[in-house]
């Protein structure tokens, strides 16, 4: 909360107050005027509409993605399937910074650079391991039974999955929802590398690196941006801290 705390009320105060007083006196003078010339000169405004985008997108592929594949790996054994599992197991052994370029060069060859769908599809495209796991996991646990009810009912493969398996992973996919959420909000790297020749697609995270000049740096700009940033997270997190808690203690439990 420290952190949080100091960002905010730096975000209140003067330049000068900011740099020359404790970090956590209470400004002298409110300043509100940051947030406004956050949104309008910083255009903070603009960046907070495409990470919603680029988030909301992101967090749709990725859950269609790793429910399906985590159905697949947990409820039918297949030719290769403990090697597929392998392979993503190793995967997460791979820096992110190593696959920046190669993400960069097939954005590039879909002509997509600089794109919000270009974001979208590289922030969507990693084997997030993790939500994987905990599907697969989750899914060994389903009892047979209802598998099996649901055949006698005249369910094909896909019914199987949309109407009943899907409902029960509730837990697990809203775990799954704020943890992409919090990575595809915060990402900085890919964002920064794949928006440098068209500003207008940037994200608030590299936003906020706009407020650092080659000579001064807007400290009360940057507080003003991240507690932007920062605020849609922990109200999303405490809104369904309950859920989060329920995905992760049922896929360790299963």
């Amino acid at each position: 909360i420290v952190p949080i705390a100091w960002v905010f009320l730096a975000s209140l105060k003067s330049q000068l107050e900011l740099v020359s007083g404790n970090p956590f006196d209470l400004p002298k003078q409110i300043l509100w005027s940051n947030f406004a010339d956050a949104f309008v000169k910083a255009r903070m405004g603009d960046y907070l509409l495409n990470t919603i985008i680029v988030t909301a997108f992101s967090v749709i592929i990725v859950l269609i993605m790793t429910m399906m594949a985590g159905y697949a790996m947990g409820r039918y054994k297949f030719l290769g399937r403990n090697l597929c599992m392998a392979v993503f197991l190793a995967s997460i052994a791979i820096p992110l910074v190593s696959t920046i370029i190669p993400t960069y060069e097939v954005v590039k060859g879909m002509n997509l650079v600089g794109t919000k769908l270009g974001l979208i599809l590289s922030q969507a495209g990693g084997a997030h391991v993790i939500f994987l796991l905990l599907f697969t996991s989750f899914f060994q646990s389903v009892p047979n039974e209802l598998e099996e009810a649901s055949k006698i009912d005249g369910c094909n493969y896909f019914q199987t999955f949309f109407y009943i398996m899907m409902k029960l992973c509730k837990p697990v996919a809203t775990t799954v929802v704020i943890m992409e959420t919090i990575w595809a909000w915060n990402a900085f790297m890919l964002p920064l590398v794949l928006t440098l020749n068209n500003p207008s697609s940037r994200t608030l995270a590299v936003g906020l690196y706009a407020f650092k000049g080659e000579n001064t740096v807007d400290w009360t700009g940057i507080a003003a941006g991240g507690s932007i940033a920062v605020i849609p997270v922990i109200i999303l997190f405490v809104l369904m801290q309950k859920h989060f808690v329920e995905g992760i203690a049922g896929a360790v439990k299963s």
